[in-house]
């Protein structure tokens, strides 16, 4: 069976979405329109910029423990967000996220367009927005289709009720595969729209574990406690080296996507490690591996996290959004009483790996509230068997669809 890494890059519950039901779709009106769009590998600034808000987030999503985040999820569904800010409330978003917001709009669009897809490997993107059908609340056009052209994004015009709730997570269900059962609990009194960004990402290993590579071993966690772990042996071929942390990376069927694993000096906590890190120094540590055969030891695991983001984003220089007196998002549109803010931002991921390959989830959502080949003698050993550092990437950015930490496998 095929591993799939599934990005439900849960969009910004700033406007959520779902395909069906009692939903009536507002896109049928509104066709995108082409445009031309840059080549993501080399928008230097902004490719640096979000290797940046990658290790950001990871830092910021919490301070213990096992944790994984998709910044091209949350980034994702930020950009899409910011298409309805205005004012200060759009500087400071495109602050955070590094670039104009239309030049964002075009970058993301031709990196989701150019991302690479085979029988066994691929990672597809899907955006929609719901609307909540109530008197005195009405969508500017031009936000409409400003995210169909970028986009592609589904709008959806919904009663925001338990039966909305049903079609929201039915359509999360749907875009991550089955890995992600919901976004949704219930629907708050106040929120006025929700936009979802959804990824999923299906992939093999290039060269898929037999029984016989699989041994046993221990695996010690942060605190110093020892798990049973099975680990999963391999020769690679891309060794990783920063003059201090070691890893290695190991392909996907067809080579466009790689798993990626760092693992800190002996000594050094992992999380102290990730510190240090600068995007600048991730992209030349992941775009320049050594051509040496490593003996890789890669522990099967399975881990979730959740995480809301809301205090993480405000933190890293965008609070306007979510400040309900002072936010505008005005480019938007209108609700009686005053404008919108961001009520908040919830993410989940999920992630497993194993012989055939990985299983991985994301989920990003943001609720928009109304105001009221090697030299055989040179071989490296790198065995997983303490805290480290991983990543899914895209071969051509190298930038992490997935980033995360493994502090402990169980217990």
């Amino acid at each position: 069976m095929k591993k799939r890494i599934l990005a439900l890059a849960l969009g910004l519950a700033l406007l959520s979405a779902s395909a069906c039901g009692g939903a009536g779709d507002l896109m049928r009106d509104v066709q995108p329109e082409p445009g031309t769009a840059p080549d993501p590998a080399g928008s230097g600034d902004l490719r640096q910029h979000a290797a940046d808000l990658s290790l950001e987030l990871l830092r910021r999503s919490s301070s213990e423990g096992n944790a994984m985040v998709s910044p091209l999820s949350v980034l994702s569904a930020l950009a899409m967000t910011a298409n309805g800010a205005a004012g200060d409330t759009l500087a400071e978003m495109e602050a955070v996220l590094g670039a104009p917001v239309g030049e964002l709009n075009a970058f993301l669009s031709a990196y989701i367009s150019a991302l690479p897809e085979t029988e066994k490997c691929h990672l597809r993107s899907a955006n929609s927005i719901w609307l909540r059908d109530t008197p005195g609340f009405s969508v500017n056009e031009s936000f409409l289709q400003t995210n169909a052209d970028y986009y592609g994004a589904g709008i959806y015009k919904a009663a925001f009720d338990s039966g909305t709730v049903r079609e929201i997570n039915a359509w999360v269900r749907e875009k991550t595969e089955g890995m992600i059962d919901g976004i949704v609990d219930e629907i708050p009194a106040q929120a006025l729209m929700y936009l979802i960004n959804a990824l999923a990402f299906d992939a093999e290993w290039e060269q898929i574990y037999s029984e016989t590579d699989v041994t046993e071993g221990v695996f010690t966690a942060e605190d110093g406690s020892e798990r049973d772990a099975e680990f999963m042996f391999s020769k690679e071929h891309a060794y990783l080296s920063d003059g201090e942390a070691q890893g290695f990376i190991k392909y996907y069927s067809g080579r466009d996507y790689a798993f990626a694993a760092i693992l800190p000096p002996e000594g050094v906590p992992v999380r102290e490690y990730l510190e240090s890190l600068s995007g600048e120094r991730l992209l030349a540590l992941l775009s320049e591996p050594q051509s040496l055969t490593v003996h890789a030891f890669v522990p099967k695991f399975e881990l979730d996290f959740t995480a809301s983001l809301s205090g993480v984003l405000a933190q890293m220089g965008m609070p306007l959004a979510f400040d309900s007196a002072l936010a505008d998002f005005s480019a938007l549109g209108s609700a009686d009483g005053g404008g919108f803010y961001i009520g908040d931002v919830l993410h989940k991921t999920f992630i497993s790996v194993d012989e055939r390959g990985t299983r991985a989830g994301a989920v990003t959502a943001v609720v928009m509230e109304a105001k009221s080949m090697a030299d055989p003698e040179l071989v490296k050993t790198v065995r997983l068997d303490r805290p480290f550092l991983y990543m899914i990437i895209d071969t051509q950015t190298t930038l992490p669809a997935f980033i995360g930490i493994v502090e402990d496998i169980g217990g």
